[in-house]
């Protein structure tokens, strides 16, 4: 099926109605991995941080990561859920290349967090209860390489490097129950929930949940059925999608191509699908009946994991400030509209605005340079908006220097570029480009009556009463000194020397 095949988006929702669910697989930040004591840094040469227990050799012992049981409380709190008093590994027993062991350690029936929820805000305000499953604690596999073929994925390679260094790396996966009642907005909820999911996750320490970095993904399993009806209809589970657009692009897309199954007469098949970022499509993956069986049993070598209350409770006393209400809270104290922090959100820009405060400048002023030209310089180039080689305290410094008089607007954009071209921080830009406000009264007036010399005729209408001509000598003296005036002073210079009052 191609993309022209899909019935439009409009047309499908009228007749069908979408039950999604989403699983988000989060690697936490822990220095070792789950259950032995290999490190977890990026970047190694491959197969250089494994050991006999994450390798699954005969006779080697795991240990579980204090830090990641304590990491997985701290999320299953944030998300309102039960925390268990008694809960135990299992074994996820299949074969798969990157699976050393051949199995995974996971939980099976007895989640560390169950019955939670987490409430989300949609673009217009709206709030959406997310109701969730259950999180849980497992082990990440290792990672292929398919070499030979045109587009990375193992069909069409002549053969596949392995690396195990990602295999043992502690995974929390979250899993939503049915999330019915959504209609068109389905797509949309499913990005807030990812993005403030992100945003809890990196609230509390746990993890930096970089979906570009595969530190956060999320599959999206989703079905249709016929509206006013209440049996599920047939799902499709969407692998691995990495980014908050793709979330939004993926489930929209599938919402589009289930109708067109379905009303061509065909079944949906379940299986997993993979998605496409140049075109939002998906194509189909692996089958994926009910009937597959895991053959969970318990994991004979590891004791059951039971969190003492008084540990769930400090815990719980010592979670941050989450998300939403510190958002609700800063949108209060900036004095911006929900729809202004909504887009300051979607920038990804409100730790760097706080951060900018932190340092010293005013918040309107930090959020005017964050949204407006490191914002446009973060779309012209493609990368991201914390990314970018600029830090808060030198945007406070720009702020700085242009309270002060010391640079304008124009002269400030233009320190900018230098701070984000390398050129050393915003006092440096200003010292090597010489971008310092004109600020000597004698060459500034000297200026202003080279101007007025060079345009008598607009120097008589501003004498005649016409003040608002003043602009047009205005703009000759900015010209004249680069840029370098500050604006004002010279409107205020002009109509002294012409004896109007302004």
């Amino acid at each position: 099926m191609t993309v022209t095949d899909l019935v439009p988006y409009e047309d499908a929702l009228a007749t069908y109605d979408p039950v999604m669910g989403l699983e988000v697989h989060v690697e936490l930040g822990t220095k070792t991995k789950m259950f032995c004591g290999c490190s977890t840094e990026l970047g190694a040469e491959p197969n250089s941080q494994t050991c006999p227990t994450c390798l699954g050799m005969p006779g080697s012992l795991p240990v579980v990561n204090a830090i990641g049981v304590e990491s997985a409380i701290k999320i299953g709190l944030a998300l309102n859920c039960e925390i268990a008093e008694w809960c135990r590994f299992a074994r996820k027993n299949y074969f798969y290349p990157d699976m050393p062991k051949n199995f995974q350690t996971s939980q099976y029936d007895e989640p560390i967090a169950f019955d939670g929820y987490l409430d989300v805000q949609l673009e217009d305000g709206e709030t959406f209860r997310v109701q969730i499953e259950r999180a849980h604690m497992e082990e990440d596999t290792g990672k292929s390489l398919h070499v030979g073929g045109a587009t990375g994925r193992i069909h069409g390679a002549s053969h596949s490097l392995l690396d195990y260094n990602r295999a043992g790396i502690p995974l929390i996966e979250i899993v939503t129950k049915p999330i019915e009642g959504a209609g068109a907005r389905a797509p949309e909820i499913a990005k807030a929930y990812v993005a403030e999911l992100r945003e809890l996750i990196k609230a509390l320490g746990v993890s930096e949940a970089r979906m570009e970095q595969g530190q956060m993904r999320c599959d999206v399993n989703l079905s249709l059925r016929p509206n006013g009806t209440e049996t599920f209809g047939t799902r499709s589970e969407t692998k691995n999608v990495n980014s908050l657009r793709s979330v939004e692009r993926a489930a929209r897309y599938e919402i589009q191509r289930h109708a067109a199954v379905l009303n061509s007469g065909a079944k949906v098949v379940q299986e997993t699908r993979h998605f496409h970022e140049e075109d939002g499509s998906t194509t189909a993956g692996r089958i994926k009946d009910n009937a597959e069986d895991y053959r969970y049993f318990p994991e004979p070598d590891l004791v059951p994991v039971a969190p003492a209350r008084d540990w769930v409770e400090e815990l719980r006393k010592g979670l941050p400030e989450l998300p939403r209400v510190r958002r609700n809270r800063l949108r209060e104290e900036w004095g911006v509209s929900e729809f202004d922090m909504q887009s300051i959100l979607n920038a990804g820009a409100v730790d760097l605005i706080v951060a900018t405060t932190e340092a010293g400048a005013p918040s309107d002023q930090a959020r005017k340079w964050w949204m407006g030209e490191l914002a446009r310089h973060s779309n012209e180039t493609g990368v991201a908006l914390d990314e970018l080689a600029i830090t808060p305290a030198q945007v406070a410094r720009v702020t700085e220097l242009v309270a002060s008089g010391d640079l304008n607007d124009k002269l400030a954009r233009q320190v900018i570029v230098g701070v984000l071209a390398g050129e050393g921080d915003p006092d440096a830009v200003v010292e090597k480009r010489g971008l310092k406000v004109v600020s000597d009264e004698g060459a500034l007036g000297a200026a202003v009556d080279e101007a007025i010399a060079a345009n008598a005729a607009v120097a008589d209408k501003i004498r005649g009463g016409k003040v608002a001509a003043a602009g047009a000598l205005v703009g000759a003296v900015m010209k004249a000194t680069r840029g370098q005036a500050d604006a004002a002073r010279v409107r205020e210079l002009i109509l002294e020397k012409l004896g109007v009052e302004g």
